[in-house]
C-alpha cells in the first residue's frame, strides 16, 4: 500500500485511486501518529544476554557460557541454566554477570544440543553445534594379577565424591600450567581395548606424563586439597593420589604417585608441588595421570593449558 498525505495526490490502495478527502480527518490523523510512532519505536530489550565460547565446540570441550542481566530487578537471584536435559549451576563472577561451564565428554553424541536459560522473568532457547571428534584407540594387554584386580569400595566412594565438589568459591585464575615436565605419553580421550575386548564406555580421563620416577607434580592451578588417597588406605586401583577443588565444580585429580606432599584442607598455589610421579596402583610403568573434571565429568584439558578457557 502506498500513502501519500498531499491533498494534490490519490491514496492508491490495490488498483484503486481515491482522493484524500473520502478519508475522515481523524482517520488520516490517526494513521500519521500510528506511522511516526512505529518509525520512532526503540527494538524491545533483551533482560538476558547470553554468550557461548568456544563457537565451535567439539566433543571433550567444556563450553563457557557467560550470562549478562541487562536490567536486573534481583541481580543476586542466579538464572537458571539447562543444558542437554540437566540443570547446572551459575556463579556470579562481576555485577550482572553469571558464568556457567558445561562438560561435554567423547561419549557424548554429536550434534545439535539445547541450552534453555531463564531468568529476569525471560527465558532464552540456543541451539549449540558439537562438532564430532575423532580419538585414537589403544589395545592393552594387562596380565591376569592386573586384569583382576579391583577397586576398593573406600576408592570408589571417596573418588566419587571429590568429583561431585561445587564449591561456590574460584580458586583459579587464567591458564592452567603443566602439573609435570614429562612429555605427554597418552592424549585425552583415547579409546581402548583391554585384552582383545573394546571398553565401551571408556575413555582415557585425562593427560598422561612419562616423567621420570620422583620428578615434581605440581598445581596447575590454585585450589584446595580436598581429596588424599593412599595405596595402604585401599586406593589400589588409582595409586597415590591427590585430589585438587578449583572452585565452581572444576577439580583435578593426580595418579599413580610415588609420594604426597600435601594434607587434606590445605590450600595450594598455582606450581606448588603436590606430590611426585610414581607407579603405584593400575600402571605399566612411572608416569603421571591428570584428570580435569568439570561438574563431575572428565573435559580436555588443553584447552585450559592455552588459556582458552574459561
Amino acid at each position: 500500500m502506498r500513502l501519500i498525505t498531499s491533498s494534490a495526490n490519490p491514496v492508491v490502495i490495490g488498483e484503486r485511486a481515491l482522493s484524500l478527502s473520502y478519508f475522515p480527518r481523524i482517520v488520516i490523523s490517526h494513521l500519521r501518529l500510528f506511522f511516526l510512532l512505529w518509525l520512532g519505536t526503540p527494538a524491545p530489550v533483551l533482560a538476558l544476554a547470553v554468550q557461548v565460547r568456544p563457537v565451535t565446540p567439539q566433543l571433550g570441550d567444556a563450553l563457557d557460557i557467560r550470562i549478562q542481566y541487562q536490567k536486573p530487578d534481583r541481580p543476586d537471584l542466579a538464572p537458571r541454566v539447562e543444558f542437554a536435559g540437566k540443570n547446572y549451576p551459575a556463579f556470579k563472577i562481576q555485577a550482572q554477570q553469571w558464568q556457567v561451564l558445561l562438560p561435554t565428554t567423547p561419549l557424548d553424541t554429536p550434534g545439535k544440543k539445547l541450552l534453555k536459560v531463564t531468568g529476569e522473568g525471560e527465558t532464552r532457547n540456543l541451539a549449540v553445534w558439537i562438532k564430532n571428534r575423532f580419538f585414537p584407540t589403544q589395545r592393552l594387554w594387562l596380565s591376569p594379577a592386573v586384569n583382576s584386580l579391583e577397586p576398593t569400595p573406600l576408592e570408589l566412594q571417596r573418588v566419587k565424591e571429590f568429583k561431585a565438589l561445587q564449591t561456590p568459591e574460584r580458586y583459579w585464575q587464567g591458564a592452567f600450567l603443566r602439573p609435570n615436565q614429562g612429555p605427554v605419553t597418552t592424549i585425552f580421550g583415547v579409546r581402548r581395548y583391554y585384552n582383545g575386548e573394546f571398553a565401551e564406555d571408556y575413555y582415557h580421563r585425562g593427560i598422561d606424563y612419562g616423567g621420570a620416577l620422583g620428578s615434581p607434580v605440581v598445581a596447575p592451578a590454585g585450589g584446595q586439597v580436598a581429596l588424599v588417597g593412599l595405596v595402604a588406605q585401599g586406593f589400589r586401583l588409582h595409586g597415590n593420589t591427590v585430589g585438587l577443588d578449583h572452585g565452581q565444580g572444576v577439580t583435578s585429580i593426580f595418579l599413580h604417585l610415588s609420594r604426597v606432599d600435601v594434607r587434606e584442607g590445605e590450600m595450594v598455589k598455582a606450581g606448588q608441588v603436590i606430590g611426585a610421579v610414581g607407579a603405584t596402583g593400575i600402571s605399566t610403568g612411572p608416569h603421571l595421570h591428570w584428570g580435569l573434571y568439570v561438574h563431575g565429568q572428565s573435559i580436555d584439558p588443553v584447552p585450559w593449558l592455552q588459556g582458552w578457557l574459561p
